[in-house]
């Protein structure tokens, strides 16, 4: 796994750094070039990037090729700001291959009937779909609709619900307010897409609710993917796409990296495939602790766990 990330992320610096003009600057400021990273550990003379940077910038600064190269054109609206992503036909096979590993580790299989509950407008929404078709699940588009929710709900008998938490919660209300109870369907998971961090707060009562096993994505606009970190049935913390990311923990308000074992910091991340945009030591703001044993379910990508994984 080492020698492959070593691999991809030379690959990645130097793309970024000849096709980028916001790399091109970064690094110059910096004094570093992609030629100076010779081993895994030496990522560390990079600079950070900023959530601030990314919603300052222009963001055709950052893209690597033309307009031609892109097949794929996304803006989401976030609380702190607009992010615009662009994606190459690499960027979603790459998205979709992630997905699926998360579906898998979720139970997801070609029995499954899912919901899929969000904004077919949002380009992310396309690649849970594609994902899930891969895998030969039956997809049952929701859209956000509450009327379309209901209708669906008594027409096909679904075993599995994606959508964010407050989606789910609104389904619940529905329901309820029809007099129905969300409990009496045959539901066995819900997969949540939680937008602004890996907590997700109504975690607990959505199970409680539901009477179906939760697992969660982690989803920000940024990343342009909902699969980098993902739950599997052990719920032991989220597995890392080792492969897609290079990941880091960085001591709080500090550039200092955590290299002792169980130690809490925040998660930074490396894209090591990603073609149209990017991310270089990307600062998540995600507190986490990076976990070194290997994970009762048998994966062997690592592990990160947070200060409410036991949820």
């Amino acid at each position: 796994m080492q020698a492959l990330q070593l691999e991809r992320l030379q690959k990645q610096l130097k793309w970024a750094e000849e096709k980028s003009f916001f790399y091109q600057q970064k690094f110059t400021k910096a004094g570093v070039s992609a030629g100076d990273i010779k081993s895994l550990e030496d990522i560390r003379r990079l600079p950070f990037l900023t959530a601030n940077e990314l919603f300052q910038i222009d963001s055709l600064d950052m893209l690597t090729m033309p307009l031609s190269g892109i097949i794929r054109f996304s803006v989401v609206q976030q609380e702190n700001g607009e992010v615009t992503k662009f994606y190459t036909a690499g960027d979603i096979g790459h998205n979709v291959e992630m997905l699926t590993r998360a579906f898998v580790a979720a139970g997801v299989n070609q029995t499954s009937v899912v919901a899929l509950q969000g904004d077919m407008s949002d380009s992310r929404i396309m690649d849970l779909q594609y994902a899930l078709e891969m895998l030969g699940a039956t997809v049952v588009a929701m859209g956000t609709d509450y009327r379309q929710w209901l209708r669906m709900m008594e027409l096909i008998s679904m075993d599995t619900i994606v959508s964010t938490p407050q989606l789910i919660m609104q389904l619940i209300i529905q329901l309820q307010a029809t007099g129905k109870n969300i409990a009496d369907y045959p539901l066995t998971r819900i997969i949540c897409l939680n937008q602004q961090g890996l907590q997700n707060a109504m975690q607990r009562h959505i199970a409680d609710r539901t009477h179906a096993t939760v697992y969660n994505l982690y989803e920000p606009a940024e990343l342009g993917t909902a699969s980098m970190l993902y739950q599997c049935e052990a719920h032991k913390g989220y597995h890392i796409q080792e492969d897609y990311f290079y990941p880091e923990i960085v001591a709080f308000h500090s550039d200092q990296v955590v290299t002792e074992p169980h130690q809490m910091g925040e998660l930074v991340v490396t894209t090591l495939a990603a073609e149209a945009v990017p991310l270089i030591r990307y600062r998540t703001g995600q507190a986490v602790m990076l976990e070194t044993d290997v994970c009762d379910c048998g994966r062997t990508l690592r592990r990160v766990t947070t200060p409410f994984t036991f949820m």
